[in-house]
């Protein structure tokens, strides 16, 4: 398998709140390989886009080891991932580490911060698995190209 792009996003409705994840990899033709949607409890900001990535990369790992480039609208958890920024918080630092441990399971890895906009369809899994779990009704997930 080919380079791969992955998506992810993660949100808590209060911070720290009821939270979710959401992630959509993409092959190099842009073609939809997996998405997920999860709740994950009561938890920060920060911990739901490390929960994110993490369960994102495992998703991808089953695709091969090839080269994998990441797109997060999380500016903190990206610099903290290109070494730019400490991670200080205790509750961050195993996630952290889990994260960096599966980048490096990958050929080569690149990973970028984006505007919430250029996140659009990971952000919408999001919020449908914290509605799922809440019993709310959630809009329609946009689609990555659209």
């Amino acid at each position: 398998m080919g380079r791969l792009y992955i998506h992810s996003d993660g949100g808590a409705r209060g911070n720290p709140g009821p939270a979710g994840i959401g992630y959509v990899i993409l092959n190099a033709d842009k073609q939809v390989l997996a998405r997920g949607s999860e709740y994950i409890g009561e938890a920060t900001n920060n911990v739901a886009e490390y929960t994110a990535l993490k369960q994102a990369l495992l998703a991808a790992a089953r695709f091969g080891d090839g080269p994998v480039e990441v797109f997060s609208d999380s500016e903190l958890m990206v610099k903290q991932i290109k070494g730019e920024y400490r991670v200080k918080h205790a509750n961050l630092q195993p996630l952290y580490a889990e994260v960096c441990d599966l980048l490096r399971g990958f050929r080569s890895y690149k990973v970028t911060h984006v505007r919430r906009e250029l996140n659009k369809e990971a952000d919408a899994l999001v919020n449908a698995g914290i509605d799922a779990h809440l019993g709310q009704a959630s809009s329609p997930v946009p689609s990555i190209d659209g």
